[in-house]
């Protein structure tokens, strides 16, 4: 059923979840089991939003949660956002960890790598 908005991947230590359309109240609780289900045991985590057209408050406190969570058990995670786009804009409005946002993936999985 999340398969419409959300992928995964891999990328040296990084599981890459790429999310797609709209993030909002309708879709983000199963996309954020989708994602925690995946990235339990990710020794890193990227997250691509480029892909997103809209980001609503339920789809921020879900990368909330998810970032939190990595936080918690000292894995690292990054966001990609692109240079514009709904989900930059909603994120720098909500004024979410900007040390998070990265504008490409390449960059992303190098920093999550350190």
């Amino acid at each position: 059923m999340t398969d419409q908005w959300v992928s995964f991947s891999r990328r040296g230590v990084a599981e890459l979840v790429h999310l797609k359309g709209e993030i909002d109240l309708a879709n983000a609780n199963d996309i954020g089991r989708a994602i925690v289900a995946r990235t339990t045991t990710a020794d890193a985590v990227v997250i691509d939003l480029t892909a997103v057209s809209f980001l609503d408050s339920a789809g921020v406190r879900l990368l909330d949660f998810i970032v939190g969570d990595l936080d918690d058990r000292g894995k690292p995670i990054r966001l990609v956002v692109g240079e514009r786009g709904a989900a930059r804009m909603t994120l720098q409005l909500c004024a979410f960890r900007n040390d998070l946002l990265t504008t490409d993936l390449d960059r992303a999985t190098e920093e999550v790598d350190g």
